[in-house]
């Protein structure tokens, strides 16, 4: 019986061993099976918490395109046209001398004798054009005065460096000095009428200012363009 006994309680033993065995073998396994899901959670969470790096890094900003330049320049600003009043009072360019163009004679002119208040003692002596053609007014004009007699002389230093060319239209001018250096052999006189030759066949008579008076040292310039250039002398 007691050897009956001790066979039964091995088996009994033995199995109780093994499935003592298998249980922690079991729960081993389970031990061991059981930190990989843990892992690939925290890793998870790591994972989703991290920041995230940008893929590609920012582009760096664009510099400023330059202004395009317009296809075609602005018109520039016409100059306003002179209306006619601003061309009327313009005075005219001085007209060149012509080669050919015929000298200035009394049928194509008109001379007028006037006074000045400066400078003194002098008269002016005025040509104008009346014809339809240019003319040239030469040199300087032979003067006489009242009676027949010689001409009165010339202020060769009045010369100018080009011929008084007239359009019709234009005057001429001419300084009539009536007084010379006074001295004890000076005969003066009051005149009335003053003898204008343009050319030695071409002379016509005009009146003197009143109460004209000139003596032997009366002088006469050559013709000028303008007046003012005329009574420098």
């Amino acid at each position: 019986m007691r050897t009956l006994a001790r066979r039964l309680t091995l088996p009994a033993t033995a199995l109780a061993a093994a499935l003592a065995l298998t249980a922690c073998q079991s729960d081993g396994a389970k031990a061991t099976a059981d930190p990989a899901p843990v892992t690939s959670a925290k890793n998870a969470s790591a994972q989703s918490t991290a920041p995230t790096t940008p893929t590609t890094a920012p582009s760096a900003p664009s510099a400023p395109s330059a202004p395009k330049q317009p296809a075609t320049q602005p018109a520039q600003p016409t100059a306003p046209r002179p209306t006619a009043s601003k061309r009327a009072s313009k005075p005219a360019s001085p007209a060149p001398s012509r080669a050919g163009t015929a000298s200035c004679t009394a049928a194509d002119t008109k001379i007028v004798a006037s006074k000045v208040s400066r400078p003194i003692n002098h008269l002016v002596l005025t040509v104008t054009n009346v014809g339809s053609r240019p003319c040239n007014a030469l040199n300087a004009p032979t003067v006489g005065f009242d009676d027949p007699q010689a001409p009165i002389r010339v202020v060769e230093d009045s010369k100018p460096q080009a011929v008084v060319t007239l359009a019709p239209g234009e005057s001429g001018y001419a300084s009539l000095i009536l007084t010379g250096e006074p001295g004890p052999d000076t005969h003066g006189r009051t005149i009335r009428t003053i003898k204008v030759h343009l050319t030695p066949s071409s002379g016509t008579t005009v009146a003197a200012p009143s109460g004209t008076f000139a003596d032997d040292g009366a002088a006469v310039s050559y013709w000028q363009r303008t007046l003012e250039e005329a009574l420098t002398y």
